[in-house]
C-alpha cells in the first residue's frame, strides 16, 4: 500500500471555505432533517476549519468526526447539530458543555446562547479550545479545566446541558445542575453502542428521559463517567 500524505494539499482559500460550508448547511445539514435555521444559520457562520489540525484542515467539512489530539474527535457536523437542535436554544440561555474539545461545539453553542461554560478534563485541549475561541472572538465562552461529569456547581443552575461523550449512566450532579424544565443532552451506553438522550428534571426534582438516536462518542472520563 502507497501512503499519502495529504496534508501536502494546499488549504482552500476563504471563499472556498465559505463554499464548503455552504454545501454542509445545505446537504449534510438541511438535506438531512434539521430544521432549525438558528442552528444551521450559526453552522454556516462558525468556521470548522480553524478547530481542526492543520494537517487534517483540507478535511473540515468531511460528513465524519476528526481527530484532535489526546484520543479526542470533533464531532461528525450532523451530530453536533441534532444535538444542538434538540436543546432547543432561543438565545436568552446559560449553557454548560462537558467535553470542550477544540471549543468547536463552544463556538457554535456561543452563537446560540447568552452564556456558555465548556469545561474540558485534559488541560492541553482546554487550553487549545481557549486559543481557538479568544481567537475567534467567542467572548460569552468560558472554557473551565475540571471532571464534566461532576458538572460546574459554580454557575449552576443551568438552561440546558450537552455533553459531548459517552457516559454509562446519566451523572446526577448533571441532573442536580439542571434548571426546572431544562433538558440534558446526553449520550449513553458502553463503548460500541450508545443512545443519545434527553432528560429533563421536572419542577419536583424528578426526570423524564427520551431516547433520540443512535450514536458514537469517546468516553466521558470523569468520577461520574469512566475512571
Amino acid at each position: 500500500m502507497i501512503w499519502r500524505d495529504d496534508s501536502a494539499k494546499d488549504p482552500p482559500g476563504a471563499q472556498d471555505w465559505e463554499e464548503q460550508r455552504r454545501e454542509m448547511v445545505r446537504w449534510q445539514l438541511r438535506g438531512r432533517g434539521i430544521h432549525d435555521e438558528r442552528v444551521l444559520g450559526a453552522m454556516g457562520r462558525v468556521p470548522r476549519q480553524e478547530f481542526v489540525p492543520a494537517s487534517l484542515r483540507h478535511r473540515s467539512y468531511d460528513d465524519s468526526p476528526l481527530p484532535i489530539g489526546r484520543g479526542q474527535t470533533i464531532s461528525q457536523p450532523l451530530m453536533v447539530a441534532t444535538m444542538l437542535e434538540e436543546l432547543g436554544l432561543q438565545g436568552h440561555e446559560r449553557v454548560l458543555e462537558v467535553g470542550a474539545g477544540c471549543g468547536y461545539q463552544a463556538a457554535l453553542l456561543g452563537e446560540l446562547c447568552r452564556e456558555v461554560y465548556a469545561i474540558e478534563i485534559i488541560p492541553e485541549l482546554a487550553e487549545m479550545a481557549r486559543t481557538n475561541l479568544a481567537r475567534l472572538g467567542h467572548a460569552n465562552v468560558e472554557v473551565v479545566l475540571g471532571d464534566g461529569s461532576a458538572g460546574y456547581p459554580a454557575k449552576a443552575p443551568y438552561d440546558g446541558i450537552i455533553v459531548a461523550a459517552a457516559a454509562p449512566h446519566v451523572p446526577a450532579p448533571l441532573v442536580e445542575q439542571l434548571a426546572p424544565g431544562a433538558p440534558l443532552l446526553i449520550p449513553v451506553g458502553a463503548w460500541w453502542s450508545q443512545v443519545l438522550q434527553r432528560v429533563r428534571r421536572r419542577s419536583d426534582g424528578s426526570t423524564e428521559t427520551e431516547k433520540l438516536v443512535g450514536c458514537a462518542f469517546v468516553p466521558l472520563v470523569g468520577e461520574h463517567g469512566i475512571p
